[in-house]
């Protein structure tokens, strides 16, 4: 029997508007994010779950302590769960990132592993430590339902990864994960299936865990 790993990016931030790079930088949710967060433990309350994990940035911790409430269970922090760091990317949109350095935009949008943004953390050990920290979680929690509150370039790269996809392909395959979406994954020795992908907070399960 496998352990569900509950993939949950954090709430809307204050960055959202504007769609600027967040990966590092430790930013705040808006009033909208942190209703995501409530409804997102909402869900928790009734989802029959072991845990709850997060990594340390403010956005991803403010998002899952209600959670974590909800369940009665500690808060529990990886540092391997964080963001990747965007390096010279960091609060800028991608109009602002066309004036700075245009050459290296255009390489990264054709692929954004290889030729990750500059200054940026590497996509494949970003990816690597992530697993590292899920396969752990997964470990530690064998056979439960874990939800993990972490960020969108993250677990698209790690979702790739687990299901045998290039990592080049994860902008294009998973283009986008709404705030507080919900991806669920089943981690059983070696393998890996996906089970839910991008459901908003607000969608309910059935008993058997699917969508209604």
């Amino acid at each position: 029997m496998g352990t569900q790993l509950v993939l949950a990016r954090h709430g809307e931030t204050v960055w959202h508007a504007t769609n600027r790079y967040a990966g590092s930088t430790d930013i705040q949710l808006t009033a909208t994010g942190m209703r995501q967060a409530v409804l997102l433990a909402e869900w928790a309350a009734s989802a029959d779950l072991d845990a709850v994990w997060t990594s340390p940035l403010r956005r991803a911790r403010l998002t899952a302590e209600p959670s974590a409430a909800a369940v009665g269970f500690p808060l529990l922090i990886d540092a391997r769960l964080r963001e990747i760091d965007f390096g010279s990317a960091e609060g800028l949109t991608s109009a602002e990132m066309a004036q700075q350095f245009p050459a290296a935009l255009r390489a990264f949008r054709t692929d954004p592993v290889t030729a990750h943004l500059p200054g940026g953390e590497d996509p494949v050990a970003a990816t690597s430590r992530f697993i590292a920290a899920l396969r752990d979680i997964s470990g530690g929690h064998h056979g439960g339902r874990v939800l993990v509150v972490a960020h969108s370039t993250v677990i698209r790269l790690a979702l790739c990864s687990l299901l045998g996809i290039p990592l080049q392909e994860y902008r294009r395959l998973f283009p986008a994960l709404r705030p507080c979406a919900r991806t669920e994954i089943v981690m059983s020795g070696g393998q890996v299936a996906l089970l839910q992908l991008n459901v908003p907070p607000d969608t309910a399960e059935t008993a058997d865990g699917l969508v209604s």
